[in-house]
C-alpha cells in the first residue's frame, strides 16, 4: 500500500513539473500606451502584426532583451496592428511574448509614429525622447540594436 502511494505521488509530482516547464507566461495586454508612465525607463516600442514574417523572428530577441535588462530599467512594449485581437492572441500562442502588449486595431499609434514598414521599432530615452528608429528586423543587426539599448541604460542614474 505504501509503495503504491509513493508511486502515485511521484506520478502527480511529475505531472505538475511538466505543467510548470511547459507553461508559458500569460502576456499582459495594456489598455493604453502612456509613455509618461515610463519616465526614467528606456522604452523599446515595437510595432508588429501576425502577418509580418520578420516580427516572428524578432520576438525571441525582444524576449531576451526584456529578460536581460528589465531590472536595469528597460521596458519592451509590443504594439499589435491586427484589426482582430484574436488573430494577435493566436500569434502570441505560437510566438510567445514576455513583454507588455497593446492592441492598436485602428492604427492610431502607427499614424502618430508615421510607420513606414513592419516591424518598426522606436527606442526612447529615460526622458521620453526618441533616440532611435529601426524599420524591419535583421538578425545581423541585433548587436547594434542592443548597443543602443545599453547606451541609454548606462545614462540612467541608478546604472552609473
Amino acid at each position: 500500500m505504501m509503495k503504491r502511494t509513493i508511486q502515485l505521488l511521484a506520478v502527480i509530482m511529475m505531472f505538475f513539473a511538466t505543467l510548470q516547464v511547459n507553461a508559458q507566461p500569460v502576456p499582459q495586454w495594456l489598455d493604453k500606451v502612456d509613455m509618461t508612465q515610463y519616465q526614467n525607463k528606456v522604452v523599446y516600442l515595437d510595432f508588429w502584426a501576425s502577418w509580418c514574417g520578420p516580427c516572428r523572428k524578432s520576438f525571441p530577441w525582444l524576449n531576451s532583451m526584456q529578460e536581460k535588462y528589465a531590472d536595469k530599467g528597460f521596458v519592451v512594449i509590443g504594439v499589435n496592428l491586427d484589426r482582430d485581437i484574436n488573430t494577435a492572441k493566436q500569434f502570441i500562442k505560437n510566438v510567445p511574448a514576455n513583454f507588455l502588449l497593446y492592441s492598436d486595431p485602428g492604427s492610431e499609434l502607427a499614424k502618430k509614429y508615421k510607420l513606414v514598414g513592419m516591424p518598426s521599432s522606436y527606442i526612447f530615452s529615460a526622458s521620453g525622447e526618441l533616440s532611435e528608429r529601426h524599420v524591419g528586423f535583421k538578425k545581423s543587426k541585433v548587436e547594434l540594436y542592443e548597443a543602443s539599448i545599453v547606451k541609454l541604460l548606462n545614462q540612467l542614474p541608478e546604472n552609473k
